[in-house]
């Protein structure tokens, strides 16, 4: 178990996360915010490479910091860029990354064939990195952060400039790895997490907004959804979250308690949410 127990992280007078508390169990947890409300702080702290101004982080009721190398080899840690050598192959770049985390060698060869099947490079594993796509990497950098088998899988903006195709195969990628382990993926992209989060951290104002499920994070904007026609003018308390292509044309989807007269109600979606909870103050 992870536990993150009153952290703040100040830089100077500028406090990037405020008394956060956390607990992350196995399973998928999505931190979902938009840039620049902490997601990297907080991940810089649970990998250590920051520390926190107050507060402290705990595996298993230990502080991670006393812990030191213990911890590490319980973590997989994929930065949103991570470095690699052009020149070498999967099978190369995951021996190198198995002698860094001294993985004992006679395991190395038979993990890492083991790996590239997972990810899906079997067949790819004689070719050049510099030969493979950003979502080919990507599943590189996942291999690499699985040798050791760690507890605790740490994404940072994993799908980040990923096309359609490549961000599908790594959900599901993602999924099959969260059975027994605490995997937590951050992002802004709402759907890479809506499908496969059991549970959604969410930050406002460097603080805590939430740690709920997608339906519970939803369920106070239901009843409060509709659709209208596009041109149609809006009133005060009516707030515009997204257009989207109808059958008939460009529909807005709005955030209001009454329903506008020509107003069609629709589910909210965890987008939605992510649209109202951070919307600008004020009509528009």
């Amino acid at each position: 178990m992870l536990s993150v127990e009153h952290v703040t992280k100040q830089y100077g007078n500028f406090t990037a996360l405020e008394d956060i508390s956390l607990t992350f169990t196995p399973g998928v947890y999505g931190l979902l915010a938009p840039n620049g409300a902490g997601k990297t702080t907080l991940i810089k702290m649970l990998t250590t490479l920051l520390f926190p101004t107050r507060g402290q982080i705990l595996w298993n009721g230990e502080d991670i910091l006393a812990l030191g190398e213990a911890y590490r080899g319980v973590l997989g840690y994929l930065p949103q860029e991570f470095g690699y050598y052009p020149g070498y192959t999967p099978r190369q770049f995951l021996r190198y990354a198995a002698a860094l985390q001294r993985i004992p060698r006679k395991e190395v060869d038979r993990r890492i064939e083991e790996l590239l099947d997972t990810v899906g490079l079997s067949n790819d594993a004689g070719r050049k990195l510099r030969q493979f796509s950003g979502g080919m990497l990507q599943r590189v950098g996942i291999a690499a952060a699985m040798l050791g088998d760690p507890e605790l899988l740490i994404l940072d903006e994993p799908t980040a400039g990923l096309d359609p195709r490549e961000r599908v195969r790594f959900r599901n990628l993602i999924h099959a790895l969260s059975a027994d382990r605490i995997v937590i993926l951050s992002t802004h992209i709402v759907s890479d997490i809506e499908t496969i989060a059991g549970q959604i951290v969410m930050f406002r104002d460097h603080r805590l907004y939430c740690c709920d499920s997608p339906a519970g994070i939803c369920a106070p904007f239901q009843g409060k959804l509709f659709e209208i026609p596009t041109g149609t003018p809006l009133i005060s308390g009516q707030f515009l979250l997204s257009e989207r292509q109808g059958e008939g044309g460009t529909v807005l989807r709005l955030l209001c308690d009454k329903a506008p007269e020509n107003g069609v109600p629709v589910q909210a979606g965890l987008e939605d949410a992510f649209l109202a909870i951070y919307r600008e103050e004020g009509p528009q």
